[in-house]
């Protein structure tokens, strides 16, 4: 039998590298243009993406450094040692003024670009946060409230993104009307359910579906405090989006290059070949976090009880709504939900984590991805006196498998294909 701590781990690192851009972004990158390549490069995965570009570009393709400029902006800790490309670490998810003077700075680079030029936009989750430049009337203070509101409203991330894109310059299709009229190129790393090209990293080179009327009704449906700035911008209908249709995107391609059901597959695979039975619960699992902790724990529970080997495994984003005052993330909180609905149940271990390598928190690249229970783990929190349901209560998921030594820490794993979940269910 395997261990299944080392087991699950195991199945991680498979699920992160099968989507790091080292693997899937050479084949997709498009021949260099008659000009220079601008490379603009937004999210978790921006910097990986612009060091593998350079190495395609200036080592293998030979191309004069002096046609490869550009900027890509990571969220801090997730910088790479790129060459001509300028690399910024900026805030996520809240914004700051690194990713604020990055997209004004992409903006002005597509601005600059002709029509031997090719603008090569490398898109991965976190753009959204990572390109902040606000519509007219609406302050840099203003941006980071209503991205804090919603955070905290359990809004899924496709409402949040629905409100930021009419709140931008940049997203939901603007970045293409200011690289018009030279061509333009986007690869993403999908980190979104459905892989939907105008949700990942808010769209900004692609049509957009959604309208000022939903991003309204999104705020009314949260009952969101914004600032009177973000509900005049919102009725402005300047602020509405580029449509399917618009000249500006006439000379574009978009192609993906990972996804998250690429990464889970990869995953099966691995578990299958282990012995393991797989039950695919999809890629798109969205809901609250201890909601779907407990349902995916009466699956665990059944498939012991008919005496099945297997491993559930499951993607998507999951939403906590903050009622305490602790530290934690979606990742987390299922896993302790998830802790307590097996208690003193053996056999059955699971993993959830980021596979960005940080899961909520409060930003930073020490932060995270998730843990690691068993059956065991709510005896082990009750002889160290924790009572795990307090923690829950409190939202307070990070200090308590910091207690117990039982977080997933992997560090930066430059690429993002939104979360990994898997349950290892062994016979009794």
């Amino acid at each position: 039998m395997h261990d299944p701590r080392v087991f699950l781990d195991s199945l991680f690192a498979t699920a992160v590298a099968a989507a790091h851009p080292a693997a899937v972004l050479p084949r997709l990158l498009p021949e260099p243009p008659q000009g220079r390549i601008v490379l603009l490069a937004a999210g978790k995965a921006a910097g990986s993406m612009a060091e593998v570009a350079e190495t395609v570009y200036l080592d293998d393709r030979r191309l004069a450094p002096e046609r490869l400029t550009g900027i890509a902006v990571a969220r801090h800790g997730y910088g790479r040692p790129t060459r001509t490309v300028e690399m910024v670490e900026a805030g996520h998810p809240i914004p700051d003024a690194a990713g604020f003077a990055a997209a004004e700075r992409a903006l002005a680079l597509a601005d600059g670009a002709g029509s031997d030029d090719l603008v090569l936009v490398l898109m991965s989750g976190g753009a959204s946060a990572n390109w902040i430049a606000p519509a007219a009337g609406i302050s840099f203070a203003d941006k980071q409230a209503v991205t804090r509101a919603l955070l905290r409203s359990g809004a899924h991330i496709g409402e949040i993104n629905t409100v930021r894109k009419h709140l931008s310059r940049i997203k939901a299709g603007r970045l293409a009307r200011h690289a018009f009229p030279a061509r333009l190129a986007t690869i993403a790393i999908s980190d979104v359910p459905g892989d939907d090209p105008a949700v990942i990293g808010s769209g900004p080179t692609v049509p957009d579906p959604s309208t000022l009327a939903q991003a309204r009704a999104i705020v009314a449906k949260y009952r969101l405090d914004v600032p009177e700035a973000i509900t005049r911008a919102l009725a402005d209908p300047a602020n509405e989006t580029p449509k399917p249709g618009d000249k500006v995107f006439a000379a574009t391609t978009f192609a993906l290059a990972a996804r998250p059901a690429d990464a889970l597959a990869a995953a099966e695979t691995a578990a299958k070949a282990a012995g393991y039975d797989v039950v695919f619960l999809g890629d798109r699992v969205e809901g609250e976090a201890r909601e779907v902790a407990a349902a995916h724990a009466r699956l665990a529970r059944e498939l012991r009880a008919a005496g099945r080997r297997a491993v559930i495994m499951s993607g998507g984003e999951l939403t906590v709504t903050i009622r305490g005052q602790g530290r934690g993330g979606p990742n987390q909180e299922y896993a302790l939900a998830l802790a307590i609905e097996i208690a003193d149940i053996a056999d059955i271990a699971a993993l959830a984590g980021d596979t960005d390598g940080t899961d909520g928190g409060a930003g930073d690249a020490t932060d995270p991805a998730g843990a690691i229970v068993d059956g065991d783990t709510v005896r082990r929190a009750k002889s160290l006196g924790l009572d795990p349901a307090a923690f829950l209560a409190d939202n307070d998921s990070t200090s308590f498998f910091m207690r117990l030594g039982d977080l997933l820490q992997p560090g930066p794993t430059y690429t993002n294909v939104n979360d990994f979940r898997a349950i290892v269910v062994d016979t009794p």
